[in-house]
């Protein structure tokens, strides 16, 4: 594990973690692989521990993380929340329950496993406002970061490539039955 410690100069330009209001835009900053190789979901769906974790490029990352960070900073991002331990999908979840909003996202039809759960290095969702969109691609372009249009949030419910919803309150009662006391820290 890698901790990092820094300083916030204008705390009103901080990042959220829990979705912020219904009509956001959700945004995924950087490129999906689907690396599934020692993963959270190769372990616990799969029942697997092998293979190798993904490849790290500290170039990428670097010109990924200091993009969300001048987002931030401008102020253009509602929440923010990187992809680790279980990918894109573990995130929105913690997104939704932290802030008790739903959100619909589209998957691709194929590798919807891959895509939702892959553990790809130097990548972030974000909420933003919709009057945002272009503003946020266009410095992605100009930088060179890779950036996906997910969906939005609203609603009570997670919905991801038009499969069955999950609501927010069946979400919130599973993580407490599988990880007591887990939604303290969280939201």
């Amino acid at each position: 594990a890698i901790g990092g410690v820094g300083l916030i100069h204008d705390l009103d330009k901080r990042a959220n973690l829990s979705f912020a209001k219904n009509g956001d835009l959700l945004l995924l900053i950087g490129k999906t692989k689907g690396h599934l190789g020692a993963s959270l979901y190769a372990r616990e769906i799969a029942g697997r521990e092998d293979g190798a974790p993904p490849d790290v490029n500290l170039e990428t990352e670097r010109r990924n993380g200091n993009f969300v960070r001048d987002q931030i900073e401008k102020g253009v991002t509602c929440s923010v929340h990187d992809l680790s331990d279980g990918g894109l999908w573990v995130a929105v979840a913690e997104m939704a329950l932290a802030g008790n909003l739903g959100a619909n996202i589209e998957a691709p039809k194929s590798n919807t496993h891959a895509f939702l759960f892959g553990e790809d290095q130097a990548r972030y969702v974000v909420s933003a406002s919709a009057s945002s969109q272009g503003a946020i691609l266009g410095r992605g372009e100009a930088g060179g970061v890779p950036l996906t249009i997910l969906g939005t949030t609203g609603g009570d419910a997670l919905t991801a490539g038009g499969g069955p919803p999950i609501s927010i309150a069946d979400l919130r009662a599973a993580f407490e039955r599988w990880l007591p006391g887990y939604m303290d820290d969280e939201g």
